[in-house]
């Protein structure tokens, strides 16, 4: 199987539907001249010309809304955030006009766009560029919630999250648009809200999404060389989230580590811990841990970052201590 890039999986992912459906458009800072501000959108300028891949002035509230008028006629953008830190400037119109207009319409107006960009932290972008949103949006009724951690995973769930009717919020990762991984030839779609399970395993199961999946293996190797075996669940979708994998695996393993970038309040972690509490309690050996980001804007020295953010260190511990095996 060939191997290719994220932002390479990404490009064919939209080249792909912009082939297949002339109503799939692109808008966005960057995203035709410039060939795109991670070059997700390379070439793309080129093949399918200014009214397909649109250049937008520094306006996110703007071109969201011309985005979500878009969709309401009939039409489906994909709307670039250059990162979902500037998205809290169109935020309104996600969630006020896109999120709910199928609701408040009674069923009249669907709106099939996509928001995607890059979230969480890229290294030493300080405070406000270093930001997670995904549990943000995921406590919004009316949006799906996608966050790869992989280039085959973001080609197949980017192409099903365009032809989807609903809108779709897709994160990626500035760390990760180089990462390269195996994508298969010819086209694929991945389903919305089913995880997916990385590698199976005995003793512990760690759950987690997007680029912090990266550190998951790392510990699990490690830990692997202490005869600790463990189950890797990437939820790949945060909302729908498919409980049904997780508590099949904490069923067989009976202990539970969640690992997320964001803030712990009102995170991921805290409402998968909810669910599998409330469902499989009566199996659970250890109580459930979290390992977020610190509660904290994110710092700009590298020490700092390291400190602040989940890394296998962290997650090792965590599993240890969930194995009652921490010194």
């Amino acid at each position: 199987m060939r191997t290719i890039q994220f932002r390479e999986a990404l490009r064919e992912a939209l080249n792909e539907e912009m082939r297949l459906d002339e109503r799939v458009f692109l808008m966005g800072e960057e995203v035709a001249e410039y060939d795109g501000a991670y070059k997700v959108s390379q070439g793309m300028l080129a093949e399918f010309g200014p009214k397909r891949v649109i250049d937008t002035p520094i306006a996110e509230l703007g071109f969201a809304g011309i985005g979500v008028g878009a969709a309401m006629n009939g039409l489906r953008p994909v709307i670039e955030f250059m990162t979902f830190n500037f998205s809290l400037v169109a935020i309104d119109q996600v969630i006020n006009s896109a999120a709910k207009m199928m609701s408040m319409s009674g069923g009249q107006f669907t709106v099939p766009i996509v928001f995607r960009g890059p979230t969480g932290s890229a290294g030493m972008l300080s405070s406000q560029h270093s930001q997670s949103f995904d549990n943000w949006y995921a406590n919004t009724p009316g949006l799906k919630v996608i966050v790869p951690s992989n280039p085959a995973d973001a080609k197949g769930l980017l192409k099903s999250a365009i032809r989807d009717n609903d809108p779709v919020i897709f994160m990626e990762s500035e760390q990760m648009y180089g990462d390269k991984g195996e994508v298969p030839e010819g086209e694929y779609l991945i389903e919305i809200g089913k995880a997916d399970i990385k590698r199976a395993g005995t003793d512990v199961t760690i759950v987690s999404f997007g680029k912090i999946m990266k550190a998951c293996y790392l510990a699990a190797d490690e830990l692997a060389k202490d005869g600790i075996s463990c189950e890797i669940i990437d939820l790949r979708t945060i909302r729908p989230i498919d409980y049904d994998t997780v508590l099949t695996s904490v069923k067989k393993t009976n202990r539970l580590v969640i690992v997320e970038e964001a803030w712990p309040l009102g995170s991921i972690a805290t409402e998968v811990t909810y669910k599998v509490q409330k469902d499989a309690f009566d199996y659970l050996d250890a109580p459930i841990l979290r390992v977020t980001s610190a509660d904290v804007p994110l710092p700009y020295a590298p020490t700092l970052i390291e400190a602040a953010l989940p890394n296998p260190t962290k997650i090792i511990a965590a599993v240890k201590q969930v194995m009652y095996t921490a010194k």
